[in-house]
């Protein structure tokens, strides 16, 4: 399993779970310093500009210990509701084409099958991390309108103002 998290200049951290691991909330929130250290060595003031994270509702992400860590960091959360799959950008946006730049390969190993991903992560165009980020706010924008929240919209207008500082969180399962 792969977690990756990007903004809208690219990839800011990838890292990769070892066979058998799982994720819990302890693995998270070191996952969260590190992604701390990343963000602080790859986008100079950006953690002084603020940060807004958008996750899904795994435990993990929604563990009290994982809340505090983020609270202590003064990052923002932004969850999205349940059975939203169109809301993370993984899902209508990364998937698809990483799916296909995979298909029909043969991998001898893990660390092929690694480094492919990480490959296509870093040539992927300028503006792929950035248009990802533009269909999520229409997304958003979309779903919310329909249903007239006004609480949700208010994070659409979060969002239109400050995703020059978002963070996004994806999990890709690879199997």
């Amino acid at each position: 399993m792969l977690t990756c998290f990007f903004d809208e200049n690219g990839p800011l951290m990838l890292e990769w779970l070892e066979m058998g691991g799982t994720v819990n909330a302890n693995r998270f929130c070191d996952t969260l310093r590190k992604l701390k250290t990343a963000i602080k060595n790859c986008r100079r003031g950006l953690l002084s500009k603020g940060v807004i994270l958008l996750q899904d509702n795994a435990r993990p992400h929604v563990e009290k210990v994982c809340k505090d860590l983020m609270q202590h960091f003064r990052w923002e959360v932004l969850h999205h509701p349940p059975y939203s799959p169109d809301l993370l950008p993984c899902d209508f946006h990364v998937f698809g084409p990483l799916k296909k730049a995979l298909k029909g390969r043969r991998f001898t190993d893990n660390d092929e099958v690694q480094e492919t991903v990480e490959e296509w992560f870093r040539t992927q165009p300028k503006t792929f991390f950035a248009d990802d980020i533009h269909r999520l706010v229409d997304q958003w924008d979309t779903r919310f309108n329909q249903q007239g929240d006004y609480v949700l919209t208010v994070c659409v207008t979060q969002i239109l103002s400050m995703y020059h500082s978002s963070i996004y969180n994806i999990y890709m399962h690879l199997n």
